[in-house]
């Protein structure tokens, strides 16, 4: 039996999908549900919410391209939100919603467009001034209405083994040169090597 909820949108046939979460990393999730494994893009604080768990629920965007059709995964509703509000703005693509969602709390998303803090939002990798410009202008209403639901912020994922290797794979995996984040990881890690594989994945984004 496949759990897969279906919408009424040709661009958005799935709603959510709930199975066995077979692997997982920073970057993406592969779920099985009724003998099909899904491979599903996912942002950092997904990873966060899911990555201990066994059975999960993630609410899905479908985005078809001429050559791929790709799955990207949420573990809560609102992030899905941010996200299709996100790729609205002219200039903001997937990648780098999902970026700005590995970067950025929901919160913390939510609350920077709307009291137009364009230094924290171009603070994101591939986003300048002119579209953090406009991101403010075309999503600070929406913001407004937007209310987040009550414990949907991820909780700090616990120190991993082999931290630096996951991190470092799953930033080359976002479309950074190796080079650079291996140079970025080998003196944060140097900073801190306590860290959990979250907080040196959101540092490195702030400095490649």
């Amino acid at each position: 039996m496949v759990y897969i909820c279906v919408s009424l949108k040709a661009t958005d046939m799935y709603e959510y999908i709930t199975g066995t979460l077979t692997a997982v990393n920073p970057t993406q999730a592969v779920v099985e549900t009724g003998g099909i494994g899904y491979d599903i893009l996912i942002s950092l604080q997904t990873y966060s919410l899911i990555h201990k768990q066994t059975e999960i629920k993630l609410w899905i965007h479908l985005l078809v391209r001429e050559d791929a059709q790709l799955l990207y995964g949420f573990a809560t509703r609102d992030e899905r939100e941010i996200f299709r509000r996100l790729i609205s703005v002219s200039g903001v693509g997937p990648n780098t919603a999902r970026m700005i969602l590995s970067a950025m709390s929901n919160k913390e998303i939510r609350n920077a467009l709307m009291t137009g803090d364009v230094a924290r939002i171009k603070s994101i990798k591939g986003i300048g001034t002119k579209t953090a410009e406009r991101m403010i202008i075309e999503l600070k209403d929406k913001m407004v209405k937007l209310g987040l639901e009550p414990g949907d912020e991820p909780e700090p994922v616990s120190t991993l083994s082999d931290t630096v290797a996951e991190a470092s794979s799953a930033l080359q995996l976002l479309g950074f040169a190796k080079a650079n984040v291996e140079k970025v990881l080998g003196r944060l890690y140097k900073e801190d090597p306590s860290g959990s594989l979250e907080d040196l994945i959101k540092r490195a984004l702030k400095l490649l």
